[in-house]
This record gives C-alpha cells, sequence and structure tokens, in this order.
C-alpha cells in the first residue's frame, strides 16, 4: 500500500498540473459520482492528508485513497486536444480530468468520494497528527501512542489514528532504525521520542525523491535496511534478517490489514 510519502508527492505533482486550471471536463467512472460534472470549476489545490489524496474545488472536494493498487498520473495534452497514450489499461480509470494542457488520471483507486469540505475534514478527523503536514505535532503523537501502552509499536505506528503516513515499508525500517523489535509493547519502549523523531525524518527526507530509501544512498545498493530482506544478512551485523507477522487478535483490534514485518534478531531487542 503507497505510504505518506508517495501519496505527498503525487499530491504535490497534481498540485503543479492543476492548481489554478479551469476543468474542460471531469469523467468519475464509479456509479454513484457518474452523473457528477465538475467542467468549469477552478482547481484551487491539491493536498495529502496522510495517505489520502484531496482535489479541493472551492465547496467541493474530491478525495481519493490509493489502497493497494491506485496511483494518480498526469499527462500533458497536444494542442490539438488528442487524448494521450495511458500507461496504465484504461478500464482501471475512476476518475478523468482534464484542462486546456493536462489530463489527471485515476486508475485502480481505492477509495473515492465527492462532498464538501466539511464533510471531507469531518471523514478525516480520526486521523493522527500528518507527518509531512502543517499540523505535525511530536507531542501529541506521543500521547495518542502512549494511550494504548500495551499495544506492540509494530502495530501501534500502523494506526493511522496515531501518526498518519505510516506504512509497512517504513514501520519495518524506523523499527530496526530505532533498535526496537516490533512486537515490543509502547510502554516497554525506552526512547519513544526517538522513534516519533526517526518516522518524521524518514518520511521528510523520501517526500519528493522517486525512489524511497532509508540506508544511506538513494541512487545506488540495497534501500532498504529490513524490509523486503528476509533471509538475508543484516547489513550491519550479519544476521540473518526475520520475516514474521504480528499476533491476530492486535491486528484486528488495530485495524491494521499489513501482517508482515522484518527485523534483526540482534540489533534490535
Amino acid at each position: 500500500m503507497p505510504e505518506g510519502d508517495t501519496v505527498f508527492r503525487q499530491a504535490a505533482v497534481l498540485h503543479a498540473a492543476l492548481a489554478g486550471e479551469v476543468l474542460t471536463a471531469s469523467d468519475f467512472r464509479v456509479p454513484k459520482y457518474a452523473t457528477v460534472d465538475l467542467s468549469g470549476r477552478t482547481v484551487e489545490r491539491v493536498i495529502a492528508r496522510g495517505k489520502h489524496l484531496l482535489m479541493q474545488f472551492g465547496d467541493l472536494t474530491v478525495q481519493s485513497h490509493l489502497k493497494m493498487e491506485g496511483t494518480w498520473h498526469v499527462y500533458p495534452r497536444d494542442a490539438q486536444g488528442a487524448r494521450p497514450r495511458w500507461r496504465r489499461p484504461a478500464h482501471t480509470a475512476r476518475c478523468v480530468l482534464r484542462t486546456h494542457d493536462q489530463e489527471a488520471v485515476g486508475f485502480s483507486l481505492g477509495e473515492l468520494s465527492i462532498s464538501s469540505p466539511a464533510e471531507a475534514q469531518e471523514k478525516l478527523a480520526h486521523l493522527g497528527p500528518d507527518l509531512l503536514g502543517p499540523d505535525w505535532d511530536s507531542t501529541e503523537a506521543s500521547r495518542r501512542l502512549l494511550s494504548a501502552p500495551r499495544r506492540s509499536i509494530g502495530v501501534a505506528l500502523l494506526d493511522q489514528s496515531n501518526l498518519a503516513g505510516i506504512g509497512n515499508v517504513f514501520r519495518s525500517e524506523i523499527c530496526f532504525l530505532a533498535g526496537i523489535l516490533p512486537s515490543r509493547p509502547v510502554s516497554e519502549v525506552a526512547d519513544l521520542a526517538r522513534v516519533i523523531e526517526l518516522s518524521e525524518k524518514l518520511l521528510n527526507v523520501n517526500r519528493l525523491r522517486i525512489r524511497r530509501c532509508t540506508t544511506a544512498n538513494p541512487t545506488a545498493g540495497p534501500p532498504y535496511w529490513v524490509y523486503g530482506r528476509g533471509g538475508k544478512p543484516c547489513m550491519r551485523c550479519g544476521t540473518r534478517v526475520r520475516k514474521s507477522e504480528l499476533g491476530e487478535a492486535e491486528l484486528r483490534e488495530a485495524a491494521v490489514e499489513d501482517r508482515v514485518i522484518y527485523f534483526c534478531p540482534s540489533c534490535q531487542s
């Protein structure tokens, strides 16, 4: 599932292409919004909120969530206004927004809704402080994490009501860099502030990178310390990286779908 840095980057691309532009056509390919026509409306801005992407049109907000397969593409339109060649199958397009010069297409979107700004805000009110947003508040993030002290730190980091933006990749990397096992209860994490600091740092340094990287070099070598490296030697100590899962009951309680976790049993405790 795309994480906060990916959504932030897609929002930045969409904002650069659409903000201040008037839509010449819109096509919502979901039954509930099939008759909605936003042509003639001006795109005010496109922003990310955790893993959600919001396009604002004054009294309307188009909200999407990429889930597992979703993505937004922007294609330039030629002088004759011919439709550009899409890089994904047309039958997977869920939303098409056209301006005179650009065409933005949302493919395989996990969620798509149109509402008033107030309704959109209410829908996302459960989210914790956004690691890449203007409301980022490390103190509030700490308070929320500690509100369920017996929950494992690995599950707590994925819970978007604690802090918004972390997904399965980052939680493995954050726990490794903090030197803690993802199964350790939040109450037993000696330096929770360090975990929160790493979370904010990792998402911020990756927010505009094409190739996400948590190691030293974003252009060469393995991009991650442990994620996706189950059975391979740890790049710090040589111990085999383990691939495991967290408890089913805890996952249901946190409404977290991602179960696989990677860790080094020597570097983390």
